[in-house]
């Protein structure tokens, strides 16, 4: 645990990631828990969640956040019209932010900032203004950052959050086609210059042809041993 000060990160396949900090809070961002690539029922695994924090409102980054809210009565955070379209679900603690917010909770800060990508909720054939897609950076107790990009393509704005949020982990999609490919993702690197870096967002479609080794042969030499490539359930610790 001493590469992340005590913060643990699980990957439960997808996008879906679970953060315990230093104080023992556990969030989930973009929880699509029952993802193609998860390899069990995590959602029966998980038994509290203090914070949930949702990107965009893709359904497979929305993905069981109703359920698990309704269930575990967290706070969930989301841009306001995802915000909106949760609460007119049943979901109870919703907080709708905005881009440059930040959402102070037990000490943990989590900070919405821009991504490259859409957002509509699609519900029985129709289609629901979801505001814009978001990634987040999630500043621990102890000073460590976690940077989930949410789904993003390459856009200017990476240069001002490495300068000012100076990330620690960065939550990178690589599959392509809807997000970074691996060149892509490697030359956004290059500007994060993150301490260690934890692909997602492959290989669970057919589509998403980007895999971590095409990641990591993009990569400067300098990055290539901070990747960790997590299969779904595992816990970098």
């Amino acid at each position: 645990m001493a590469r992340f000060g005590g913060v643990k990160v699980t990957w439960f396949g997808h996008s879906a990631f679970g953060l315990t900090s230093v104080t023992g809070k556990f969030l989930l961002i973009d929880p699509w828990i029952g993802n193609p690539s998860a390899t069990r029922n995590f959602q029966n695994q998980i038994e509290r969640i203090d914070l949930i924090l949702i990107t965009h409102g893709h359904g497979d980054h929305i993905g069981d956040t109703i359920a698990l809210a309704k269930k575990h009565n967290p706070t969930v955070l989301a841009i306001y019209e995802v915000a909106n379209y949760l609460q007119s679900k049943g979901v109870k603690r919703v907080v709708g932010m905005n881009k440059g917010g930040t959402y102070v909770f037990g000490g943990i800060k989590a900070t919405m900032v821009d991504a490259s990508h859409s957002s509509t909720i699609i519900e029985g054939g129709r289609a629901i203004p979801g505001g814009e897609a978001a990634g987040f950076i999630v500043e621990f107790e102890n000073g460590f950052k976690v940077y989930h990009m949410g789904d993003t393509g390459l856009f200017g704005g990476l240069t001002l959050i490495a300068e000012f949020y100076k990330p620690n982990l960065v939550l990178i999609p690589i599959g392509g086609l809807f997000t970074f490919g691996p060149e892509n993702a490697a030359f956004a690197i290059k500007i994060l210059k993150p301490d260690w870096i934890i692909p997602m967002h492959y290989e669970t479609f057919p589509a998403l042809t980007g895999t971590p080794r095409d990641f990591k042969e993009a990569l400067p030499p300098e990055f290539k041993d901070r990747v960790i490539v997590l299969k779904p359930g595992e816990t970098a610790e």
